[in-house]
């Protein structure tokens, strides 16, 4: 269900109502609960006046004409773009995991994994993490294929 919350700087589109409103907002979800708000002429006015694509208008004329023309420009918008998840864990983070695990991982192991190609996996083994990070990466020719790990560094 798409919420709206339309303020002093425009509408913004939630998936929730949310548990607090600033001053001055309000929380629409339908035609009739925008018909049912109170907004000023002026406030209408700018809506319709900030929305992309629409003709322009000096006045408001019929109000409820203006609220359904409104309502139906705003259903129209589309779905604002997904923020990333700054708390999930990078690509990158989950191959150096894979790489620490007492197991190691297979080059195809990671390309799963991650999607990548395998000439992306092994770039960055050798640009990321060897040389940016510098990280130890240690192979051995096991029954599975190469392995690489993450090798402890030497104690002093």
């Amino acid at each position: 269900m798409r919420i709206y919350i339309i303020g002093n700087d425009g509408i913004a589109l939630s998936g929730e109502t949310p548990a607090a409103l600033n001053e001055g907002e309000i929380v629409v979800a339908s035609n009739e609960e925008l018909r049912a708000a109170v907004l000023s002429s002026k406030q209408l006015l700018a809506l319709w006046n900030a929305l992309p694509g629409v003709e322009k208008r000096k006045k408001v004329g019929d109000r409820t004409a203006l609220i359904d023309q409104l309502w139906l420009a705003i259903e129209a918008l589309p779905d604002p773009e997904p923020q990333p998840d700054m708390n999930r864990p990078s690509k990158q983070d989950g191959v150096i995991a894979m790489l620490h695990r007492p197991e190691g991982a297979t080059v195809d192991e990671v390309v799963s994994a991650t999607g990548w190609q395998r000439h992306t996996v092994r770039g960055v083994f050798s640009g990321t993490l060897k040389k940016k990070l510098r990280l130890t990466i240690a192979s051995a020719k096991e029954e599975r294929g190469r392995v690489y790990r993450i090798a402890e560094p030497p104690s002093a």
